[in-house]
């Protein structure tokens, strides 16, 4: 029998994971070969201090600021199968996470399949006619090292794991080259000393526009959070304001917002998320539409259903990262070792139109088509059950739900609390 070979790309938490996986199961794939854009593992938890580029030419990947601490526990965070060290808090510094993640590189032995600082430069399916005119897929992939040596081989299945959180969005907003101070992205911001005294309107109030804000309040700057969500109830540091999103900046450089009022301001930092961003791929050719904030059609989150050989691996977004990393990778194997029967590609397709439709007449805006909070655990429940690999424990989903719940009412101090789990079903406070 011929061992499938698989690439994958990137060697961030969902590429580890890919590459664990596969190399768990050498009675029908070979070593995997595991391309990184830069000269060590972590994806966007390698911390890096530039911005801009790399001296490759290359955008820097890593969109991780300096204080950033984990906004869920360790005991939710985990992959299920390598917990962290029980003596760390449960909310950890980025530095922890990296660490972590050598110690899956090196427990599994993934380091010695990586190619570090090789860029992809294209995928390209290849499709054959086999016996009974059944077609098969192979893959074509070309890649470069730093000296620009470029390599083109063949795979039977590809596993992109280059994440969605590198290539910044920047809102449309009239007038905007008319502001005179400093604007930048999330993406490239890295402490807040620099901002000390300053005021800063950041736009955007999720995780990362919060917790930055927060940061910002603490150096002393003069923080106006604008928004779309409904008005926080929590307190906010002193120095932190809400108001609505910035809709426009004007001819002498002040910012108009949504509710009519202006200001002035000497930053102007966006907290508005990551577009969708594979130029190795044509999407046309694969049967993809992919925006900014959407890419469709994708079977289960993970693939074109007319090449159900190349997994997108943690595209979903509002999700438990390294947990669900680990059902898809599972998932996707079984499939391509034929555990898994694929209904036709038109039928899957159907299906994701289906489930799509049905969540825009919910009210779903179309840019939030692969938000799953909610509905996360009983996707990865269905990997579970169709590939036959053991379920998520119900603890993962009842501490996550519960450290939500603590972060929308204490968003300062819920970081503070330290968690075990007891069992499968059961998680405690602790102190330490």
């Amino acid at each position: 029998m011929m061992l499938q070979r698989v690439v994958v790309i990137g060697a961030g938490a969902a590429g580890l994971c890919a590459a664990r996986h596969i190399l768990s199961h050498l009675n029908s794939f070979a070593p995997p070969v595991v391309f990184e854009l830069t000269d060590n593992i972590g994806g966007t938890w390698c911390y890096d201090e530039r911005v801009g580029t790399y001296d490759n030419g290359q955008p820097i990947h890593s969109s991780m600021y300096r204080d950033l601490k984990t906004n869920l526990p360790k005991e939710v965070m985990m992959f299920p199968d390598f917990p962290f060290d029980p003596k760390l808090n449960s909310f950890l510094p980025h530095q922890e996470v990296q660490r972590y993640l050598e110690k899956y590189c090196h427990r599994h032995n993934i380091w010695p399949h990586i190619r570090f600082n090789t860029v992809v430069e294209r995928v390209m399916p290849v499709v054959k006619t086999t016996t009974g005119d059944k077609a098969r897929t192979t893959w074509e992939v070309t890649s470069s090292d730093l000296s620009g040596c470029q390599k083109t081989e063949t795979f039977d299945a590809v596993f992109v794991c280059s994440g969605h959180y590198s290539d910044p969005y920047i809102p449309n907003i009239p007038g905007i080259e008319n502001f005179k101070g400093k604007v930048l992205h999330s993406h490239s911001y890295k402490y807040a000393e620099p901002f000390s005294g300053l005021s800063v309107v950041v736009l955007g109030a999720k995780a990362s526009g919060l917790d930055i804000s927060i940061e910002l309040a603490k150096v002393g700057a003069q923080v106006t959070l604008g928004h779309r969500q409904p008005r926080f109830t929590f307190p906010l540091p002193a120095g932190i304001t809400q108001s609505t999103s910035v809709v426009a900046v004007e001819e002498d450089g002040s910012l108009r917002f949504e509710d009519g009022s202006l200001s002035t301001a000497d930053v102007l930092l966006f907290c508005t998320g990551y577009n969708f961003k594979f130029p190795f791929l044509d999407e046309a050719q694969l049967g993809l539409d992919i925006q900014s904030h959407v890419m469709s059609p994708l079977y289960r989150y993970m693939f074109p259903p007319a090449f159900p050989s190349l997994f997108f691996i943690g595209v979903a977004k509002l999700i438990c990262p390294f947990p669900h990393f680990h059902c898809q990778v599972q998932f996707a194997l079984a499939v391509l070792d034929g555990k898994i029967v694929l209904p036709s590609a038109a039928q899957m397709e159907d299906e994701v139109r289906q489930e799509q439709q049905e969540k825009l007449e919910s009210g779903v805006k179309q840019r939030h088509l692969l938000n799953i909070q909610q509905d996360q655990w009983d996707y990865c429940q269905m990997l579970a059950r169709t590939a036959g690999f053991p379920p998520l424990p119900p603890v993962i989903q009842s501490l996550y739900v519960e450290v939500w719940r603590q972060r929308s009412v204490h968003p300062q101090r819920y970081r503070m609390t330290n968690y075990k789990l007891t069992s499968d079903t059961q998680w405690e406070v602790v102190n330490v």
